[in-house]
């Protein structure tokens, strides 16, 4: 299997992309932004669909699309979850565009399904550079940022006090947050990227209430729904993101289980 270039730059490019989603997610479950989350890689699609539309990198036209949309979400201020009636509005009119896109646009129809799955297994050398490149940009500056968002998404009542950063620190979050969506979604593709960005840190969440805790198992576990969704893609020579999607299903079925366990079991001492 590791014989073929292309399943070892997947390899590696699941390394970097478990990196992110694992730092990430675990903030997009504590900041409560899982259904923007989703939007903003609805809204991926339609760049992308964009770039193809101009002849551009469909890498360019995705980050130019994210990046504007979580700005103007991210100065309008008010918390996320209390504004989902104008994210489904925002959610189907850039569907709607990225299909007008694709129609007007030259490509064949395969590259919708490219830009909505991915193509972890067709990764070349050029989306590798890429990948690391701008996995490392959001790492450091996360590191740098880290007490302060750290702050902003687990204390909400201390963090009120300080308005204007905590603005400041929402805005560069859903910055990151747009740019992890742009990088790894032309490898993971525009849907399953929602996926390893809420499901892995919501069963961490199950496990500790630790921060650096959930952030190390959140990482696992998408590092071991992708590898193993390679492997047996690869023996069975069904799509990825199937297996990936199903395998973090069910560890995320397994931590609930794991913690209604220890529920019942807590009130049956009691």
């Amino acid at each position: 299997m590791l014989q073929f270039d292309f399943m070892r730059y997947a390899f590696i490019a699941g390394i970097f992309i478990s990196l992110i989603c694992g730092v990430m997610g675990t903030f997009v479950v504590a900041r409560q932004t899982s259904f923007f989350t989703h939007t903003l890689s609805e809204i991926g699609f339609s760049g992308a669909a964009f770039g193809i539309f101009l002849g551009i990198s469909p890498l360019l036209g995705m980050i130019i699309f994210t990046m504007a949309s979580a700005l103007f979400i991210g100065i309008s201020g008010d918390r996320l979850s209390r504004r989902e009636t104008s994210i489904s509005l925002f959610s189907g009119i850039f569907i709607g565009l990225g299909i007008l896109f694709l129609s007007l646009s030259s490509k064949q129809s395969s590259y919708a399904t490219n830009i909505l799955f991915g193509s972890i297994v067709g990764i070349n050398i050029g989306n590798l550079y890429s990948l690391v490149a701008l996995s490392l940009l959001i790492l450091i500056v996360i590191a740098l940022l880290f007490r302060q968002l750290a702050y902003n998404s687990f204390d909400v009542t201390g963090s009120q006090y300080n308005q204007h950063l905590n603005l400041l620190t929402s805005i560069v979050f859903l910055g990151l947050l747009a740019l992890t969506i742009s990088v790894t979604s032309q490898i993971i593709g525009s849907l399953l990227i929602f996926v390893l960005l809420t499901i892995p840190a919501s069963s961490a969440k199950f496990y500790t209430a630790s921060l650096w805790k959930m952030i190390f198992l959140s990482t696992i576990f998408s590092l071991v729904g992708i590898w193993a969704g390679l492997y047996f893609s690869y023996i069975t020579n069904w799509p990825v993101t199937f297996f990936i999607t199903m395998i973090e299903a069910l560890i995320y079925g397994s931590a609930l289980v794991r913690h209604q366990l220890q529920v019942s079991k807590f009130s049956f001492k009691n």
